[in-house]
């Protein structure tokens, strides 16, 4: 039983150490031994922390790359929803109104399924017209000019003038 015990927990240990005993055949092999053995156990323990080490950088490792995977995934998830609202904008499409106007009580965060979405109702824009405020001004006062030119009246600019 103890021999099993020995063998166990020290066989190896010793086994190496009486080898390098007879190889090395030192005036003190008691000491040798001892110093050996000592050296062994540092050794081993050393090994042991340097494969703990490694195992932890490959779990690191293993962790970045999974991260980097889902960083991807995302970039690609990003990527595909941009290319749908192009394309959506392409065709005219406004997925805000839906079909039929059916939500166009609904807020933008009842309509949208991301989070965060900002609780706003819509808004309606007016069409504009063609021609702006300045334009049309313009338009009426050079008609307006032609007017009593024609009539032979002075304009405004030429009033002030004279």
């Amino acid at each position: 039983m103890e021999s099993t015990y020995l063998q166990k927990i020290l066989g190896t240990c010793l086994t190496e150490g009486l080898a390098e005993v007879a190889r090395m055949r030192p005036v003190d092999p008691i000491e040798y031994l001892a110093l050996w053995i000592y050296k062994y156990k540092k050794n081993v323990t050393m090994e042991k922390q340097q494969q703990l080490e490694f195992q932890l950088e490959l779990e690191e490792q293993e962790k970045e790359r999974q991260r980097i995977e889902e960083l991807q995934r995302a970039q690609e998830q990003f990527e595909k929803e941009l290319r749908m609202s192009m394309e959506n904008m392409a065709k005219g499409e406004d997925t805000l109104h839906g079909e039929d106007g059916a939500d166009s009580g609904k807020t933008l965060a009842e309509i949208s399924d991301r989070y965060g979405a900002p609780n706003l109702s819509r808004v309606e824009e007016l069409d504009e017209p063609m021609l702006s405020d300045v334009s049309i001004l313009r338009k009426v006062f050079c008609e307006k000019q032609s007017f009593l030119f024609y009539l032979g009246k002075p304009s405004v600019s030429q009033a002030r003038v004279g």
